[in-house]
């Protein structure tokens, strides 16, 4: 029996000695993952090795399903076209491109770093610190040249994190300065006429003279004529913006139209101008003949007002090597330079005495760039002052027609 102990003890220490390795073999498996599936073994250890196998997976599944969440986040963050920042207190943790761009801040060499050190714009620093965030404030950033316009709110989420807002409003503050000068400019051009108006007619409550009183009452008419130019102008302008393009199933035979703007120039000019007219066979135009005329009607009007009695004015038809062309040229006064840029703006005028004297609104190309641009034409403009102008609305792409085609359905 003297056998028995050692026996014993022998199997306890291989016992002993086998778990050991077992514990080892699990402990490297799982600090160094030297291999994805666990060691292999038996009995209960087998079955806690695929127990945590089997977790080990489910982990790395949900670690990469988290993973792939986060990337789409991003991805769809950095698509965003307002800028994101995300802070942590006011430390920088992540931010999309459209705030770095607006912001001039790295997302990986600046994160980790408080905001206010990058973003130094005192009017911001104090919104930050104010912690009324329920309306966003606008900044003119200091890195950012030619009058841009920040908008930048915060939003206050979890324990003490934060999402810094920002969106580029530099275009939304030109187009509310825009309707500013527009409304100020409305208003000046129908006070002028309105005030006319008014003065004459307290002044026929005591005219006895009845040849004075119709002199009155016929510069009250032309005021009138004006106010109604003006509000014509104004709703066609507005039709122009607000509706869609029109449809490309309207031929426009540019020989016929041609010939009307014509014969309306010689009636505008009463014979003291020159008219020349040259129309290219080969290609019409697809749209609307009404605007179209409007605008080809308004840039034959404007050369005969400004051309001098005894000039010419030549309108052409003429395909081009991109498309083709009307121009409108004349041998009047001519425009300086530093005005060409500026001569679409609604109430811009060169000169405004001789604008009113000649009864422009100051809407009238205006109307012709709104009439192009739906029809997908430019205006390009070539003015020498006194020796005339140069106006070429240019066509391309599928509003061209060749008159041997049948319209487009």
């Amino acid at each position: 029996m003297e056998w028995i102990w050692p026996a014993a003890c022998g199997l306890l220490a291989a016992a002993l000695a086998y778990h050991l390795r077992q514990l080892y073999l699990l402990r490297r498996w799982l600090e160094r993952g030297d291999t994805p599936d666990p060691p292999r073994s038996h009995g209960a250890w087998d079955h806690l090795h695929a127990l945590l196998a089997r977790s080990r997976r489910e982990s790395a599944r949900r670690e990469a399903g988290l993973a792939e969440s986060l990337a789409r986040w991003r991805a769809a963050a950095r698509a965003l076209p307002d800028g994101v920042v995300i802070l942590d207190a006011d430390r920088i943790e992540w931010c999309n491109d459209t705030a770095a761009l607006h912001l001039e801040i790295d997302p990986a060499r600046d994160a980790g770093t408080p905001i206010t050190h990058l973003v130094r714009i005192p009017e911001f620093a104090e919104y930050l610190e104010r912690g009324d965030h329920a309306r966003p404030i606008q900044v003119e950033p200091p890195h950012a040249g030619g009058g841009r316009v920040l908008s930048l709110q915060v939003v206050s989420y979890g324990e003490d994190q934060r999402l810094v807002l920002t969106r580029d409003v530099t275009q939304f503050r030109k187009m509310e300065q825009v309707r500013r000068e527009f409304v100020a400019n409305v208003s000046h051009e129908l006070r002028t006429p309105l005030t006319v108006v008014t003065g004459f007619l307290e002044a026929l409550r005591e005219e006895p003279d009845p040849q004075a009183a119709r002199r009155y009452i016929d510069l009250m008419a032309e005021q009138s004529r004006r106010m109604l130019r003006l509000v014509e102008d104004l709703l066609t302008l507005s039709a122009l913006e607000s509706s869609p393009p029109p449809p490309m199933e309207e031929p426009i035979e540019m020989r016929s139209l041609l010939e009307r703007l014509g014969a309306e120039a010689r009636a505008l000019s009463g014979g003291k101008h020159r008219i020349e007219i040259a129309s290219e066979e080969g290609v019409d135009l697809l749209g609307s003949e009404k605007e179209l005329s409007s605008a080809f009607g308004n840039l034959v009007s404007n050369a005969i007002r400004y051309t001098p009695e005894g000039g010419v004015v030549r309108l052409a038809w003429r395909r081009t090597p991109g498309g083709a062309e009307f121009d409108v040229e004349d041998s009047g006064i001519g425009i300086a330079p530093e005005h060409l840029p500026r001569l679409t703006e609604r109430f811009y005028r060169v000169d405004r005495g001789r604008s009113r004297d000649t009864g422009g609104t100051g809407l009238g190309l205006a109307i012709v760039k709104h009439a192009l641009g739906r029809h997908g034409a430019t205006l390009d403009v070539a003015s020498t002052p006194g020796k005339g102008s140069r106006f070429s609305a240019r066509f391309s792409g599928p509003r061209l027609r060749d008159q041997a085609a049948p319209p487009a359905r």
